[in-house]
C-alpha cells in the first residue's frame, strides 16, 4: 500500500506535514531536519527539489530554494542524501518539485531514484492533467509511484471528481488561489471554500496546505480537512531559530 495512504488507515484527522527545502539552511542539513521532524512526530515530510523558476512557491520558499541552489544541491545530492536515511526514517516522505526538473534529470532516472529512497509518493504542481493521463499515469503505475494533484478555489467539480477518482494518497487542497505563504487567519471565504469541497463526499483522503501557520489555522483546515501542510511558516523558523529547535515549533503546532 503506498505510504501516505498508509497513514490514514489508522489516523484520518489531525495528519500534520511539513514542507522544508533540501539542502537549506545549509547543504548537509537534509538529513538533520527529517530526523527531527521525525523524533517531534509529524505525520509526513513534503521534501522540496530546490528549484529556479517555481510556479507555486512565494518569497520564503523561493528563498529557501535559492538559497540551496546556492549551497550547491541537486538532484544528484539530494537522492544520495535520502538515501543515508532510507534505513532508519520511519515517517514517509513526499517529494514535491517540478515537471521540467524530471524531464531534465530523465524519467526514468528520476523515477528509479525516487523509488530506491524509499519514497513512493510525489507532488508535481505543474503536471497538466492531460499528460498525466496520456503518459505519466502509466510511468509512475510501473515504478509505484503515485502523484498527488492539487486542487484551488476556481478547480471545476468536473475536474476535482477526475482527480478523485485518480487519487491513491491525498488531494492537496490548496487553501487559496495565490502562491504559498504564511497569511495569518483562515477567512470566510476559505471557510466556503472548505465547507464546499467536503459536501462534495469524495473518497479521497485532503490535505490543505498554503496558509497553515500554526496551532489556530491548523485546527480550523483540520475541521475541514484530514490534516494540512506547513511549509513556509516552518521555513521561516527553522533559518531563525535552528534546526535543533524544530521540536519546539511541532510542539507549537500539536498544541503539545
Amino acid at each position: 500500500m503506498n505510504s501516505i495512504r498508509n497513514i490514514f488507515q489508522t489516523k484520518n484527522s489531525q495528519v500534520l506535514s511539513i514542507y522544508f527545502t533540501a539542502g537549506f539552511p545549509n547543504l548537509e542539513d537534509t538529513k538533520s531536519v527529517i530526523q527531527e521532524l521525525e523524533k517531534a512526530g509529524v505525520d509526513f515530510i513534503e521534501v522540496g527539489l530546490p528549484y529556479s523558476d517555481p510556479l507555486a512557491d512565494g518569497p520564503t520558499i523561493q528563498n529557501s530554494s535559492q538559497k540551496a541552489l546556492q549551497n550547491g544541491i541537486n538532484l544528484d545530492i539530494v537522492f544520495e542524501q535520502l538515501m543515508t536515511i532510507k534505513e532508519n526514517n520511519k515517517t514517509p516522505l513526499v517529494l514535491m518539485g517540478y515537471l521540467n526538473q524530471m524531464l531534465k534529470y530523465g524519467e526514468d532516472k528520476f523515477c528509479k531514484k525516487v523509488v530506491e529512497c524509499g519514497i513512493d509518493t510525489v507532488i508535481l504542481p505543474d503536471l497538466p492533467m492531460v499528460e498525466y493521463e496520456n503518459h505519466y499515469k502509466d510511468l509512475f503505475e510501473k515504478y509505484g509511484i503515485t502523484n498527488v494533484f492539487l486542487i484551488t478555489p476556481q478547480t471545476t467539480e468536473e475536474r476535482i471528481k477526475k482527480i478523485d477518482a485518480f487519487t491513491e494518497s491525498f488531494i492537496y487542497m490548496v487553501a487559496s488561489s495565490s502562491i504559498t505563504g504564511a497569511k495569518g487567519e483562515i477567512s470566510q471565504k476559505q471557510i466556503d471554500y472548505f465547507q464546499r469541497i467536503k459536501s462534495l463526499n469524495l473518497k479521497s483522503n485532503l490535505i490543505i496546505g498554503f496558509g497553515i501557520s500554526d496551532n489556530a489555522t491548523f485546527s480550523k483546515a483540520c475541521e475541514f480537512a484530514n490534516g494540512a501542510i506547513i511549509g513556509s511558516a516552518f521555513i521561516n523558523f527553522l533559518e531563525e531559530k535552528g534546526i535543533d529547535k524544530v521540536g519546539e515549533f511541532i510542539s507549537t503546532i500539536k498544541n503539545d
